[in-house]
């Protein structure tokens, strides 16, 4: 998994049908926390949506998206903003939040 930017990040998510965004930062506990979990769910629904990061340090999009809180989950359906889900929690409740959009 590779951090989108802001030259890729919109053919990322119309390249796939449902794509999951992670908008953190390097200097975020509850983000570095999330991390391993979000590589382990991207890895559970492969081929059920694209999952991807972005450094928000190191990129415009997530100022022209609102995002105002890290981490940010934020799902999108063909190119289009369906949900987001914001700050840290258990791996249960991530997956079982995302499960309800994959659906």
């Amino acid at each position: 998994m590779e951090d989108l930017n802001d030259k890729n990040f919109e053919e990322f998510i119309k390249k796939h049908k449902i794509a999951i965004i992670d908008f953190y930062a390097d200097w975020c506990g509850p983000c570095q926390m999330m991390k391993p979990v979000f590589h382990e769910i991207a890895e559970k629904f492969k081929g059920k949506a694209g999952f991807e990061r972005i450094n928000v340090d190191n990129c415009e999009i997530a100022q022209k998206l609102g995002v105002m809180s890290i981490p940010c989950f934020i799902i999108f359906k063909n190119g289009k903003e369906v949900d987001r889900i914001v700050g840290g929690m258990h791996k249960t409740d991530f997956e079982n939040k995302l499960k309800q959009k994959l659906e």
